[in-house]
């Protein structure tokens, strides 16, 4: 089952997100407000029993997420709204996990919603817009990722308290 472990954004931050612009371009996709979360690690292939008994032992405290504040690129084909303050958390997910899924990235952890996905330039003026808000994070959630013609839809399998 492909997983990942993420943090959800309260309903003030999706609201939030809802009123930003959603320009229309050729190869642009913008997601659905039940798709925004922060991934804090990617899983892939991994059995549920074996990642809920590792994230189980998840040693990590609340915290407040911090959105903005502004919109940007990630890379040249994410339109994203940035996310900090769950460095700490992710690195203690992946202590966590290392053992579960997919081995790690060494990629280092940058915290994000994804807004929109093109395959081609992201339109000009897309980037760049004021966001911000912020957000307890008192749980993590494995979530269960699967790939539709509409998109993808998650479903959390399970929470986890922190603290």
């Amino acid at each position: 089952m492909r997983l990942f472990v993420a943090v959800w954004p309260s309903d003030e931050v999706l609201d939030a997100l809802a009123a930003l612009p959603r320009p229309e371009a050729p190869g642009l996709r913008w997601t659905r407000p039940d798709q925004w979360h922060v991934t804090l690690r990617f899983l892939g292939e991994a059995e549920p029993d074996v990642a809920a008994g590792a994230l189980g032992a998840l040693a990590a405290e609340p915290t407040v997420a911090e959105l903005g504040p502004v919109t940007r690129l990630l890379g040249n084909r994410i339109m994203m709204a940035p996310v900090a303050g769950l460095d700490e958390l992710a690195a203690a997910v992946v202590d966590a996990t290392d053992e579960v899924g997919e081995p790690p990235g060494d990629r280092a952890f940058t915290g994000h919603l994804t807004l929109a996905r093109t395959k081609g330039p992201v339109p000009p003026g897309t980037a760049g817009t004021p966001i911000a808000g912020t957000f307890p994070v008192e749980q993590v959630c494995l979530v269960r990722s699967r790939t539709l013609s509409e998109g993808a839809a998650y479903e959390t399998l399970e929470r986890f308290s922190l603290g």
